[in-house]
């Protein structure tokens, strides 16, 4: 899934060729994706006409801020955005088409479905699901140590899936919870509410630094992932610990190992994150 730098990429990519653009009408052809409102022909109504004044992020989720309206889109597994200008016809992995005023298209493409689209009035979309129940910006400049940790406090669950909580901090999957605790030599298992508070404010740089190094980057290319105009993300390059099971680790050498942790695959260094 894409997490926190792919989404600040696509979302980048998609201000670059669609700011200033004005719909002309959307066509949904997998109604499934469209969580708000339920009605298809409301949703079409609230876009046609709305102008693209910008595109924002919170967390893993993109803000398309219109006139009046919020679309508020998660792309999850694979979905992607297409941006289109020629006579291409969508394949069956297109389910929504946004027709803009000069011609040009913009695809929304998922090939297992499970994206999602809501659509609020401007200042709505915060207090209205999925966005209320968010928690912290990582690469915010509010967001410091302090909050961290007593967000940690508050629960006895492990380190990784806490972490991955989105109502703890948002942006974080896999890849980056991975990243982050290896270059702070913490076992992902660690209990959360033990880690002190020097623990969770090398935590907190960690998780800063990977994520902002990614976001430069570009994100990182994990099987299918791409920004919306086909570029692949370069910080897989620098993955220290991800999807590198068997190679040597980068600071001692010992093998990477695969586990298992609150039922998502991990992958660490036995000898640096004992």
């Amino acid at each position: 899934m894409p997490e926190l730098p792919e989404v600040e990429t696509v979302r980048r990519t998609l201000e670059n060729l669609v700011l200033g653009k004005t719909i002309n009408e959307v066509t949904v052809r997998w109604p499934k994706i469209v969580k708000h409102p339920d009605d298809l022909q409301e949703f079409n109504a609230l876009l046609s006409g709305q102008t693209i004044h910008s595109i924002g992020r919170r967390g893993k989720f993109l803000k398309i801020i219109l006139d009046d309206v919020v679309l508020v889109s998660h792309l999850r597994m694979e979905g992607r955005y297409v941006y289109v200008e020629g006579e291409e016809e969508p394949d069956k992995h297109t389910h929504v088409i946004f027709r803009f005023t000069d011609g040009s298209e913009l695809w929304y493409r998922d090939v297992r479905k499970f994206g999602t689209m809501h659509v609020y009035k401007i200042g709505e979309e915060e207090a209205n699901k999925p966005l209320v129940q968010l928690g912290p910006e990582p690469l915010d400049e509010t967001f410091n140590p302090d909050e961290l940790y007593e967000k940690l406090q508050r629960t006895s669950r492990k380190i990784k899936p806490a972490l991955l909580d989105q109502a703890v901090l948002v942006g974080l999957g896999n890849i980056y919870v991975d990243e982050a605790l290896f270059r702070v030599g913490l076992h992902p298992e660690t209990v959360a509410h033990k880690l002190s508070k020097q623990q969770v404010m090398k935590l907190h740089k960690a998780i800063v630094e990977t994520l902002q190094e990614a976001v430069d980057q570009g994100g990182s290319t994990i099987r299918s992932y791409v920004n919306s105009q086909g570029d692949m993300g370069m910080f897989q390059q620098k993955l220290a610990v991800y999807a590198r099971k068997g190679e040597p680790c980068v600071n001692c050498g010992k093998e990477i190992e695969r586990i298992v942790v609150g039922g998502r695959g991990t992958h660490i260094c036995p000898n640096c994150q004992k």
